[in-house]
């Protein structure tokens, strides 16, 4: 039986839509791994007392709050009291670099900082000229801002907020110039939460294990927002550990994972039918599954992964069914809701069933725009509504989205978004250097391996070894080239464009039985 939806409160805050109807108060919420369960009564008072320290710092409603720290319970409380207060939350991948963390915070201007400890010092020398606070929180929730939230009221009143109004923005890099901050709303994130709660059936009987990252849509706003919004338990793993998660199976119900979750864990011996036996779903996304690993693990498991597909832009937009077929390699149906069509890249007109074009999806669950870029958010939108995801794929006869490529060359590697322009830049600005070509190139471990071309000057003294060095501390480290090879010049068609395509079909095999 599926949870119902609820309804729509007098206050859109994603925060009251999630705690306003608590049926079982003192249930775990969360259980650390190893640690002290967290009710949800407590949940709630630790996001008061983080909201009240918050306002404390002079954080108002609409001003963002960047978070860049490691998973803890203490960094749930945070996100969940940003939004209880009105404020927006920034999360950043803790591997960005002061490098690239210095645009982010000169582009969203947040009056708040949440790092750890030990980044400190470098991240109040950059947040200076744009007169934020920084705060601390380290990986066992230890920090300046805990300190100061335990000494707060246990009481908060939660600000009220419209559903248009943002809850949050992800930056999502672009192959061309920089980042982009997609702004989410209340009613982008409550609405698709919601979808998903229903589709996968959850209810307050589910544990998950969540051994995510929270710093993106798939970790953050897919798994936390589920798990709350049907009243389920999230036991919290700091990492991907499979022999962990085999030994949490039998009291759980529910693995979110990307492909490499799953990869790794068939390469564990331990992974039988009878471990996975209590488990009633496991559901992969933020990079293309491979069909051999779809049924590998169902012949493994007894399982049929459930894939489903999204993007930072428009929170989840189709799934796998909960009953019926999980086809391999496909996404499945849009979600309630949500309108998914196929058109010609060149001049919108939307395609017949089965043609391969670029996806456009429309519905509640896509988001504002673009931080601001008014005229960006404009041309990836059409007159309609319908957002242009830069995905080419192809809606079959039955009705299933697949994801045959990518328009933009977006290389996604262990589940993160890798953007080729970003670290071509990074490489040409190398002395020796010519000009690079990053690609992404298929890896049974990470789905797609980051692999840069380069193109040296004649009179350069170039090696793999010395590009890694000159780009280590420049970029984060799963934007790194897990190879660098070296090449006269690159393939370039009759307009001058350089055609990665015949890259990636040159180096197709590089990583052939990688780990």
């Amino acid at each position: 039986m599926t949870t119902p939806a609820k309804p729509t409160p007098a206050n859109a805050n994603l925060y009251a839509r999630l705690f306003n109807d608590m049926k079982e108060p003192l249930k775990t919420a969360i259980e650390p791994d190893g640690g002290t369960p967290i009710s949800y009564r407590e949940l709630d008072a630790q996001a008061a007392r983080y909201a009240n320290y918050l306002t404390a710092c002079g954080v108002k409603t609409g001003d963002r709050v960047a978070v860049q720290v490691e998973k803890s319970t203490a960094a749930v409380m945070l996100y969940l009291a940003t939004v209880r207060a009105g404020a927006i939350f920034l999360p950043l991948n803790t591997a960005y670099t002061l490098n690239e963390l210095d645009y982010f915070f000169g582009d969203a201007e947040p009056a708040l900082i949440v790092c750890d400890p030990s980044k400190a010092e470098g991240i109040a020398k950059i947040a200076q000229p744009i007169g934020a606070r920084v705060e601390t929180l380290d990986s066992e929730g230890r920090g300046s801002l805990a300190d100061g939230a335990t000494k707060s009221a246990d009481s908060f009143t939660t600000v009220q907020r419209e559903g248009s109004d943002l809850a949050a923005i992800l930056y999502t890099s672009g192959t061309t110039g920089r980042s982009k901050g997609a702004m989410l709303t209340h009613d982008n994130l409550a609405s698709n939460s919601l979808s998903l709660v229903e589709i996968w059936h959850f209810t307050d009987k589910d544990v998950l294990i969540h051994a995510l990252p929270i710093y993106h849509t798939h970790g953050l706003f897919v798994a936390i927002n589920v798990c709350l919004f049907s009243g389920a338990t999230m036991i919290f793993l700091k990492k991907l550990d499979t022999d962990r998660i085999i030994d949490l199976m039998p009291r759980s119900t529910v693995l979110m994972g990307v492909p490499t979750f799953y990869v790794r864990l068939l390469q564990n011996p331990r992974l039988t039918k009878e471990a996975a036996s209590h488990m009633r779903l496991f559901i992969s996304g933020s990079a293309p599954l491979l069909a051999e690993t779809h049924r590998e693990w169902s012949a493994r498991t007894g399982h049929a992964v459930l894939e489903r597909y999204g993007m930072t832009e428009t929170n989840m937009s189709t799934s796998n069914p909960y009953d019926g077929d999980r086809v391999p390699g496909a996404v499945g149906f849009p979600l309630p809701g949500v309108t998914m069509r196929v058109t010609d890249p060149e001049t919108g007109r939307e395609l017949a069933r089965d043609e391969i074009g670029m996806l456009e999806v429309k519905g509640p669950n896509v988001f504002k725009g673009y931080w601001r870029m008014p005229e960006k958010t404009k041309t990836e939108f059409r007159e309609d509504g319908f957002f242009i995801t830069g995905d080419l794929g192809k809606i079959d006869p039955r009705g299933y989205v697949h994801i045959i490529g990518r328009g933009k060359d977006l290389v996604i590697s262990g589940g993160f978004n890798v953007y080729p322009k970003e670290i071509e830049s990074e490489i040409d600005a190398i002395p020796g250097v010519v000009e690079s070509a990053v690609i992404g190139v298929p890896h049974a471990d990470f789905g797609e391996g980051v692999t840069a071309v380069v193109v040296p000057d004649k009179t350069a003294k170039l090696d793999e070894a010395a590009i890694l060095h000159a780009l280590d501390g420049r970029l984060a480290k799963f934007k790194l080239p897990k190879r660098v090879l070296f090449i006269n010049e690159l393939p370039r068609n009759t307009m001058g464009k350089v055609q990665k395509n015949i890259l990636r079909d040159t180096y197709a095999t590089l990583y052939t039985g990688a780990k």
